[in-house]
């Protein structure tokens, strides 16, 4: 085994002459191989059985590739680690297939007065146009024929034919807009991008401006907190790639990971006396510094003790929370509690009980507007919207579980977010605009209810918080004067828009032009577990 089986775009122009000589015998030696052209590499750890195969110059298969068939590559073509090619399938120059892809040729016939493995084999045969990139986990059935220039998105399954400068998302795949439109100078694509790198030249200088020396703090002048410092690692990983400039990585996992409180596993807020308690303010440390310590490639020292309740005691607490007058507050709870869950099974102990939360979850909620909790005369559906999504952040998301009744949910969602009280002539904080958003995105991964509509708010919030980005400082909590100075620049607003504004582009299917994904409070994915968490629940 060699770098080349596993990183094969390195051998054209790193191989010393006797790993040359090694490829072109492994070549020439290898049945059903017709022909490879200049430059290219077929690892000895592929597996090529039964093949008819054709190898353009420039083109390489990484190990593991699994090929059978009449396969053709074009010029400048690759297959990556572990995809699946199963032909007849053509693929043009310039094609990029990710690893762990499935482009399989072929399909049974499914008579049903015939067992299956007696199913005669059908095959229509793949096309793959010139410069396609396929992403990893991505599946091409029978039958279909990819247009050149197009990008089908990772996990993608393509059943029917794709017109050219298409790019193709989802099971099944649907096009979500035409390549060449992130060209277009006025096109959202080019604004987003325009706006990352804008966010990303000016990132080191909003850091500065919230750093006093020794610590953050969220603007300039406040009293220094703990989430200060875990936004400036999370605007960093966002923009920067890298830790905030200001504080080396090991400095700021030894500050973190001392914050915990080895008989609870909470973090108290700096300067707080007395054990730290699961309905207190810093509870939220648990999300805030958890996965601050997750983006510096750390872990919290220890257990979340305080999250370790026996299901009779679980059911009592969630029984008294306030659902009925306050339930941004219950979700709050049901959030922290459920992150300490996820951090016991990840980082301690994988078989950390869940059963009995998401037993109770999934036969409280209401079954008319999918929340938890109902609306007020005074506040409409602000308290149950905003609740479900610290709730669900917490419980379906973060443990990558489907929602409950999705379209019941974009339903009561969509009329709170047209509740002009909250939405209406430039108001709309942080928190309300993410409490929309996000289970707007999250109940969109499994249902196109409504999806129209859904864009539509998304287009227009995204219009406008793009032209909130203070030069050098950032993003405001609020877009106008609430309480305090949330009307003010800082990191919180700047690490909360920053994941908003992703949101939002997302719905729309284009994130991919801002060049960062959030991973951590907000991810869109859950972190991995030592174990499954999936199956635990189910």
């Amino acid at each position: 085994m060699s770098e080349f089986d596993f990183c094969p775009w390195l051998f054209a122009d790193n191989a010393t002459q006797d790993e040359r000589e090694a490829q072109m015998a492994f070549q020439h030696g290898l049945a059903g191989l017709r022909t490879a052209g200049d430059r290219s590499f077929v690892s000895p750890l592929a597996a090529i059985h039964q093949a008819d195969l054709t190898v353009g110059a420039n083109s390489y298969i990484a190990a593991h590739v699994y090929l059978t068939g009449e396969v053709e590559l074009g010029d400048n073509t690759s297959l990556n680690p572990y995809a699946v090619v199963r032909g007849p399938v053509r693929l043009g120059s310039g094609v990029r297939v990710g690893a762990h892809a499935s482009l399989v040729g072929f399909n049974h016939s499914t008579e049903p007065g015939t067992p299956i493995h007696q199913q005669p084999v059908v095959a229509k045969g793949i096309v793959v146009g010139d410069d396609v990139w396929i992403g990893s986990n991505a599946i091409v059935l029978d039958g279909v024929t990819v247009g050149a220039h197009s990008i089908i998105g990772a996990g993608s399954v393509v059943t029917k034919n794709v017109p050219a400068w298409s790019v193709m998302v989802g099971n099944p795949a649907r096009r979500i807009r035409d390549r060449r439109d992130q060209a277009r100078p006025d096109s959202l694509a080019a604004k987003l991008a325009g706006f990352a790198a804008q966010s990303r030249d000016q990132a080191e200088r909003l850091l500065d401006r919230c750093w006093t020396g020794e610590t953050f703090t969220d603007q300039p002048s406040a009293a220094p907190t703990v989430r200060a410092v875990c936004d400036a690692v999370e605007i960093a990983d966002l923009l920067l790639d890298a830790p905030p400039p200001q504080l080396g990585r090991d400095e700021l996992v030894r500050r973190l990971a001392a914050l915990q409180d080895p008989a609870t596993g909470l973090i108290p807020e700096l300067g707080e006396t007395g054990r730290p308690r699961l309905d207190s303010g810093s509870a939220y440390h648990v999300l805030s510094v958890g996965y601050a310590l997750d983006l510096l490639g750390a872990r919290l020292p220890h257990p979340v003790e305080a999250v370790r309740l026996d299901p009779a005691r679980l059911v009592a607490e969630l029984d008294g929370l306030p659902w009925a007058r306050q339930a941004w507050s219950a979700g709050d709870w049901v959030d922290i509690l459920a992150t300490g869950l996820h951090w016991n099974r990840r980082l301690f102990d994988p078989d950390e009980p869940v059963e009995a939360l998401f037993g109770w979850l999934l036969t409280r909620q209401d079954a008319f507007s999918g929340l938890w909790g109902g609306p007020s005369a005074a506040q409409g559906w602000r308290q149950p919207v905003n609740g479900y999504y610290r709730l669900t952040r917490g419980t379906f998301a973060q443990f990558g579980l489907p929602v409950p009744r999705p379209e019941q949910t974009i339903d009561t969602v969509l009329a709170h977010a047209r509740d002009d009280r909250f939405f209406g002539d430039g108001r709309g904080t942080a928190c309300d605009v993410l409490d929309v958003i996000h289970p707007l995105w999250l109940c969109g991964r499994q249902t196109r209810h409504r999806r129209a509509e859904v864009q539509a708010w998304a287009r227009d919030r995204l219009a406008a918080t793009l032209t909130r980005w203070h030069a050098g400082a950032g993003f405001a909590f609020s877009p106008a004067p609430t309480t305090g100075t949330e009307h003010l620049p800082g990191l919180q607003g700047t690490e909360m828009w920053l994941a908003i504004v992703w949101l939002l582009a997302d719905v729309l299917g284009e994130s991919g032009a801002l060049g960062y994904r959030p991973r951590g409070v907000h991810r869109p994915e859950p972190a991995p577990e030592s174990g499954s968490g999936v199956g635990a629940v189910a």
